[in-house]
C-alpha cells in the first residue's frame, strides 16, 4: 500500500518543524481556513473514532500555501514594452 495523503501531511509537519498555528497560517496564505481541530482529526491514528481522511484539495492547497511560505510570493510579471508598441 502506498502512502495516504494522512501521511504525506503527517511527514511534511514533522519534516518541516511545524505546529497547528504555522499550518493554519500557511494555509491562510492561499486563502484556505482550516481550523485547529481539523488538523488534529487528520493526525490522528487511523483507529480513532474522531481521525478524519484527508482530501486532495487540503493538502494540494497546504502544499500551495508551503511554497509560498518557504520561496515568497511569485514576483508579478514585467510587461514587454516592444509587445504595447506593435497593438496600435
Amino acid at each position: 500500500m502506498g502512502l495516504t495523503n494522512n501521511d504525506i501531511f503527517k511527514k511534511l509537519r514533522v519534516a518541516h518543524k511545524l505546529r497547528d498555528d504555522d499550518i493554519v497560517k500557511i494555509c491562510t496564505l492561499v486563502d484556505f481556513k482550516v481550523t485547529k481541530s481539523e488538523l488534529g482529526a487528520f493526525f490522528r491514528n487511523e483507529n480513532h473514532p474522531k481521525y478524519m481522511e484527508c482530501g486532495d484539495q487540503i493538502l494540494r492547497n497546504f502544499l500551495n500555501g508551503l511554497i509560498i511560505h518557504l520561496r515568497g510570493p511569485m514576483p508579478e510579471k514585467k510587461k514587454d514594452p516592444a509587445k504595447d508598441k506593435n497593438t496600435n
